[in-house]
């Protein structure tokens, strides 16, 4: 294997400069239309008659079916092409948004979840696969992970200035929008399928890759392997032991911080005054984003403190977390919300890297793409059965009661990371 050398940007060839810009620009203008709905999705259903119940259950739809299709999509890129693949995702997004703006029914709000998450499915990892491939193409030998951090911060931005789009311009044009018989929140919406229109046609014009040859079996096969795939995992998760009580901690952690994530909005929004609360509701979303990077930066210097004992880390973090959403239920003012979210934000991004480090230490090469997949096809479940439990409590009694009933997911969630501590003590002997 040949030695990597030192990322530098200034000595790389034009063209591996070139696909590092093309990709920066392609990742933050496909999260900036994508942070434009994201600020205002939960208050959009609102404003279109959907109780808290009916949003969960939405946003369980999308989970669902990112879990159904990631699986027998996950190799379509690599056989037919990542540009066309990504390209019928974009494709997708805008039908979701499209339908989105047509109806206030139920059901063909849940058709334009399905197809957000069927986006999301082709999505995954598709033009980062296509940066990886071309870059190393363009520059042999030289580190790529420092490219990909660059097109991460282009990501972040994009998502995190998109909320705050995503919030002002309902307050700027709202009024304009309700005279014409539309929601405030579709300005939003209208903005995300233009600029959504954009990617499309830059990923046409700027996304260059070689035709590859027609493999029309490639998505049968896709459909036929998932079985399989989910055997392989779930025997492989019962021979780790560790493995197993590390992906059920993921799903409890899931069950209790999703609905935070999905539902804040509906439960800041009366605290803030009509004439501001989107733009409000917008900037707390990019900090929220920007919360979570730090956190994740902070991951490696908490988890000193515990000695480099990543499951001894996540016990920690969830056990925080709990306490930390607790706090959140209770919050009956703009400024004690925002300081506890921020904060809650911040423990969020701590808890991503220890769980992959365990993740990743517990399984050889070879295994790696099996694990990763039952890890998302468990996160997805245990998001949606958490958004649905909580929708329900919500509806019935309060949303504080159901952010203080997934605390307890929280600390079952902590409990097992404690078990785990054990578990890879007894392995490593």
């Amino acid at each position: 294997m040949a030695t990597e050398t030192e990322f530098s940007f200034a000595a790389l060839t034009g063209s591996a400069r070139r696909y590092i810009r093309v990709f920066q620009i392609h990742q933050f203008l496909d999260r900036f239309a994508m942070g434009l709905t994201v600020a205002v999705v939960a208050l959009a259903l609102t404003d279109r008659g959907m109780d808290l119940f009916q949003i969960s259950l939405l946003f369980g739809v999308y989970s669902l079916t990112t879990m159904a299709m990631e699986l027998p999509f996950g190799g379509l890129a690599d056989s037919i092409g990542r540009k066309p693949v990504f390209l019928t995702a974009v494709v997708a997004s805008l039908i979701s948004l499209a339908l989105f703006l047509s109806t206030s029914d139920f059901f063909v709000l849940a058709l334009s979840f399905a197809f957000i998450g069927f986006g999301r499915a082709l999505r995954s990892g598709t033009l980062d696969a296509w940066f990886v491939e071309t870059f190393k193409a363009a520059a042999p030998n030289v580190d790529v992970q420092p490219a990909l951090a660059k097109a991460q911060w282009a990501n972040a931005v994009g998502l995190a200035s998109g909320s705050l789009a995503g919030g002002l311009l309902p307050d700027i044009f709202g009024s304009v929008a309700k005279s014409i018989g539309f929601s405030i929140y579709d300005v939003s919406y209208v903005a995300s399928f233009a600029v959504m229109l954009g990617v499309f046609v830059f990923t046409m014009q700027a996304i260059v890759e070689k035709p590859r040859p027609k493999s029309p079996g490639a998505l049968r096969q896709g459909f036929a392997s998932v079985p399989k795939v989910i055997k392989d995992a779930g025997l492989l998760a019962l021979k780790h032991p560790a493995l197993s009580i590390l992906l059920a901690a993921l799903a409890f952690f899931l069950m209790a911080t999703n609905p935070v994530e999905v539902i804040w909005p509906t439960f800041a929004k009366p605290m803030l005054d009509e004439g501001y609360a989107s733009t409000v509701i917008g900037a707390l979303t990019a900090t929220y984003f920007f919360s979570i990077a730090f956190g994740a930066s902070l991951s490696p210097y908490v988890s000193q403190i515990f000695k480099r004992q990543h499951a001894m880390t996540l016990a920690a973090t969830f056990a925080c977390l709990a306490g930390v959403q607790i706090a959140l239920a209770l919050q009956g003012s703009i400024l004690g919300f925002v300081t506890v979210f921020i904060l809650y934000s911040v423990f969020l991004g701590v808890s991503e890297t220890p769980a992959s480090s365990i993740l990743h230490r517990c399984v050889e090469d070879r295994q790696r793409s099996t694990i990763l997949s039952l890890r998302s096809l468990i996160q997805q479940l245990g998001a949606a059965l958490g958004l649905v439990l909580a929708g329900a409590v919500a509806e019935i009694y309060s949303t504080p009661i159901a952010w203080i009933i997934g605390a307890v997911f929280l600390i079952i969630a902590a409990i097992l990371s404690l078990v785990l501590v054990k578990q890879l003590a007894v392995e490593s002997r």
